[in-house]
């Protein structure tokens, strides 16, 4: 068996192994890259190359032209080498401003930048291009503006996971003789039905159910879940500020037994904060309120209530 040459042998770095790796094992990656990263470990592990070829499925020769490919080229031997062909009909700059359009603000907020990015360029700049190119383009950078993925810039708060600790514990040892509610509000929610009734699942049938709805309007809910025993109390409200919290609070403090204390879980809503809420609260010693951390109204047990409200609002067709 001949030796390998110095030049012949393949070296990894502990990055590039790991990246290889990865590759290798991907089932929706590249069927060239995932061989040619199996060649390129096996290689660096010094297999010779006829078992590598025997182990891999192909043949001596592209063994060999992978490792001549990696040690000219690295890691982008992994991919096919420019081919010949008919010259670009876009040159550099206008690949360089189908990124940095993609990567600005759309002129529309609400809009997504993929199907505009042709008509504004064509417009702000005078070219003519396919939105089906200006994909292409983007697709060869791995620049998707279609997709958002939402995060939040949240500091640290001082005292953050007490205060969120404070409530679990609330949650779960409620005091005695207390009536431990979770308040909140749920503006906007769509008022809509189905325009046909849902046909009940039968033998060997399942169940189907028309996709079309009327649209009725909004609606705004405030509502308090009593974490006892579970139980809603909902109002429907014309505006979301401090006078109608507070009417809110004032049917709970007359609908709820005297003997009784009221203990408040709520957000940093202006209307829950405010000096209106902080007087009238001072003034009914009944009540106390412990607020949630900021940017941690998930805490508020109602907030999830309310989110299952809003995505069950269909009512079926003639039910209502």
């Amino acid at each position: 068996m001949a030796r390998l040459q110095p030049v012949d042998r393949v070296r990894l770095t502990r990055r590039r192994r790991k990246a290889l790796t990865r590759i290798a094992g991907q089932a929706s990656a590249e069927f060239r890259q995932v061989r040619r990263a199996r060649i390129l470990l096996a290689a660096a592990n010094r297999v010779p190359n006829a078992q590598i070829a025997r182990q891999v499925g192909c043949t001596v020769a592209t063994v060999r032209k992978t490792r001549r490919d990696y040690r000219t080229r690295g890691m982008r031997a992994l991919n096919d080498r420019p081919r010949p062909g008919r010259p670009p009909l876009y040159d550099i700059d206008v690949h360089l401003l189908i990124i940095a359009t993609a990567t600005s603000e759309p002129p529309d907020t609400d809009a997504q930048w993929t199907p505009l990015i042709a008509g504004h360029l064509r417009q702000r700049h005078g070219i003519a291009i396919s939105a089906s190119q200006v994909g292409r383009i983007l697709a060869g950078v791995d620049i998707k503006p279609h997709r958002v993925r939402g995060w939040l810039n949240r500091p640290d708060e001082p005292g953050f996971f007490a205060r969120a600790e404070q409530i679990c514990t609330l949650y779960q040892h409620v005091p005695a003789g207390t009536v431990l509610l979770s308040v909140d509000e749920k503006t906007g929610i769509q008022a809509k039905s189905r325009r046909y009734r849902t046909r009940r699942a039968g033998h060997r049938r399942p169940e189907r159910r028309e996709f079309e709805y009327r649209r009725h309007g909004t609606v705004s809910l405030m509502a308090a879940l009593d974490v006892a025993d579970g139980t809603v109390r909902p109002k429907i409200i014309d505006r979301n500020n401090s006078d109608a919290f507070l009417d809110f609070l004032t049917e709970i403090d007359l609908e709820t037994p005297a003997h009784l204390r009221i203990h408040l879980v709520l957000d940093n809503g202006s209307s829950h904060t405010s000096k209106a809420t902080r007087a009238w609260l001072a003034a009914h010693p009944r009540f106390s309120v412990t607020y949630t951390p900021k940017h941690a109204s998930w805490l508020n047990m109602v907030v999830r209530h309310a989110s299952r409200m809003s995505t069950a609002t269909l009512i079926e067709g003639g039910a209502a």
